[in-house]
């Protein structure tokens, strides 16, 4: 084994290594719902920004504004969540949240993919569909919607195909990480979620909330 090229690799991929590392930590950490994802979430949207920055991927960049605006929302509404409840709760997604945020993720389909032909993108569309509907589930995430975890399995799960068909092997074998995080996610947030309805406590998207009764006032974990 060639131990130089391992090391010269590392030296002039350092940074994208370690966007790459983050991002699984801070995804893991948000299958546990810990408030300790968010400023993981948040190093790794910053280093992604310089990677695809220094790499003149504007647009890629321009989304990873987008994710960090998402991301400190994020952490300010599950902190409000923990200070008021004492633990981050899943809030189910009502009829009409998924509606508009179907329609906002096909507008910005529509707006990315003209962007994105205008730039000489290689699949302009398919791209800006899977940047809109990513935007849709971090909000989603940010939200405590159980529902984030499905959108990104089947958004994570189109991104493998796009990586394959374009030879970029390696991305593809990250994406499938990443689906596999979100199955985990999935389940550990249902859970949860059915320990709330079990336990009596009411959730709504809004901000007031029903307590839980007497008897079931204890922690959902």
């Amino acid at each position: 084994m060639n131990w130089t090229i391992i090391i010269d690799y590392f030296a002039a991929h350092w940074l994208e290594i370690a966007g790459t590392v983050t991002t699984v930590l801070g995804i893991w950490l948000t299958t546990r719902r810990t408030l300790l994802c968010w400023p993981v979430v948040l190093a790794a949207d910053v280093i992604y920004l310089v990677v695809f920055y220094r790499a003149q991927l504007l647009s890629d960049a321009l989304l990873q504004v987008f994710f960090l605006a998402f991301t400190l929302y994020g952490w300010w509404h599950w902190w409000q969540g923990v200070r008021e409840e004492g633990e981050v709760r899943i809030v189910p997604l009502t009829a009409s949240s998924l509606l508009v945020a179907v329609v906002a993720g096909a507008a910005g389909s529509i707006v990315l993919g003209e962007l994105a032909k205008h730039l000489h993108a290689a699949l302009p569309y398919l791209d800006a569909a899977l940047a809109s509907y990513s935007l849709v589930a971090s909000w989603w995430q940010a939200r405590k919607h159980t529902a984030n975890w499905w959108l990104w399995i089947v958004v994570d799960l189109v991104y493998i195909g796009e990586y394959l068909y374009k030879d970029l092997w390696p991305t593809a074998l990250l994406y499938a990480g990443l689906v596999a995080l979100a199955v985990l996610g999935l389940r550990d947030w249902k859970r949860a979620e059915a320990a709330g309805r079990e336990s009596g406590v009411m959730y709504s998207e809004g901000p007031a909330l029903m307590p839980a009764p007497p008897s079931a006032t204890g922690d959902l974990e």
